[in-house]
């Protein structure tokens, strides 16, 4: 990546978030956007869509019955995080959490608060629960480390989540982070949005990049924009692609390159499309990428597929995923107690030229397993007096 791809990975990476409380992320998104001049709108339920101006011009491009298949990526802007529920006293802070996180030693971990207006103090959790599940987080108070400023803020206005020794840091190629699921995505999706634009803009890329809300909590943003039933009206073949960071599995290896997500925990999904996808991937990413079934955790590929539509996914490796120490590493307090997450450089560079490959025209959309079914014809031909015999054995 070069210097100013950098500095704007971590201007994203920076940004406080968590379920519902996305703003500052889609703040950053916009204003990139705006800077260079490229179509977007925030539809109903406060989800970034880029590529068009308006709604109207979004099923207008959804209705027009181009050969071209339009793809839809996607990633989230929230990360696990916490609300501020109600004032205990001055120092101490009622809160519930959302989404996953560490189960261990909780307890003193530090975390960060702030409001819309970004992060104002910091705090300590006491007191921890977990939801009857055991899986997750509940509820906790937050001894602040800075009452006098802090105490001003109603308590609902506040969020919050796992603070470290920075929101984001470099350590040789791993970039560990507060959030790296699915900041990283964002960043992406913006990058592919700067690339297929940057062109004389006589002719629309087939690209639409949706940036989503409340994806730790059930795919809240995303079901939310298929509820607006403009995709189920579309005439245009439409492939949504999720952009994911997920948790490292065997053969999931961080820094061997992007993953071509065949599924994940809940669902394959659509083969001819993930055809298309492995078949760039070896063209622009020849023995630097991976491909498996991510079924450490679900994503929005899943939400799709449940809602009637096709759906791929691309992910890259993520240590510590949802800030619990698996892995350990850097500012990783004991096993499964918090962690910075992190990701490593080379699968973020992958990542890109993936993406940007994937949206170019012109892939064979139509007949993916075309060289193969001609294969597979040739070999049936060539064992075919075979085949002959043997049926004149049994008469």
């Amino acid at each position: 990546m070069n210097l100013r791809q950098t500095r704007l990975l971590y201007e994203i990476l920076s940004q406080p978030t968590s379920p519902f409380r996305e703003d500052l992320v889609a703040e950053v998104a916009i204003r990139q956007l705006l800077h260079r001049q490229i179509p977007h709108f925030v539809d109903p339920v406060g989800n970034v869509v880029i590529g068009v101006g308006s709604a109207r011009d979004y099923r207008a491009l959804l209705r027009d019955p181009d050969a071209e298949p339009l793809r839809i990526l996607a990633a989230h802007m929230d990360h696990p995080g916490f609300d501020g529920a109600r004032w205990l006293d001055n120092r101490r802070l009622r809160i519930h959490w959302h989404g996953g996180s560490p189960l261990k030693h909780l307890g003193g971990a530090n975390v960060w608060l702030a409001t819309r207006e970004g992060v104002f103090g910091y705090g300590q959790i006491r007191k921890p629960k977990l939801h009857k599940s055991g899986f997750y987080l509940e509820t906790a108070e937050i001894q602040l480390k800075n009452p006098a400023q802090v105490r001003q803020f109603p308590a609902r206005e506040i969020f919050g989540g796992l603070a470290f020794r920075a929101p984001v840091w470099q350590s040789g190629k791993r970039l560990y982070t507060k959030a790296a699921d699915d900041l990283v995505g964002v960043f992406a999706i913006l990058e592919t949005a700067f690339a297929a634009y940057g062109h004389d803009g006589k002719k629309r890329p087939p690209f639409i990049g949706l940036l989503t809300r409340g994806e730790e909590v059930g795919f809240v943003g995303a079901i939310g924009h298929f509820e607006l039933g403009w995709l189920a009206k579309a005439k245009r073949k439409t492939i949504f692609v999720s952009l994911e960071a997920s948790r490292t599995l065997p053969n999931a290896i961080l820094g061997k390159g992007p993953i071509v997500r065949l599924g994940d925990r809940r669902t394959v999904y659509q083969a001819d499309y993930l055809k298309v996808l492995s078949d760039v991937a070896s063209r622009v990413l020849p023995g630097r990428h991976q491909q498996r079934i991510m079924d450490g955790g679900a994503c929005e590929a899943a939400a799709a597929t449940i809602w009637g539509l096709p759906a791929i996914g691309i992910t890259v490796p993520l240590g510590n995923y949802h800030n619990q120490g698996f892995e350990g590493g850097q500012d990783c307090a004991a096993l499964q107690g918090p962690a910075p997450e992190f990701v490593h450089i080379d699968d973020i560079q992958g990542l890109l030229l993936l993406c940007r490959a994937l949206v170019r025209p012109g892939l064979n959309w139509p007949d993916p397993w075309q060289q193969q079914k001609l294969r597979l014809t040739k070999n049936a031909k060539h064992y075919s007096k075979l085949l002959k015999r043997s049926d004149a054995r049994k008469k």
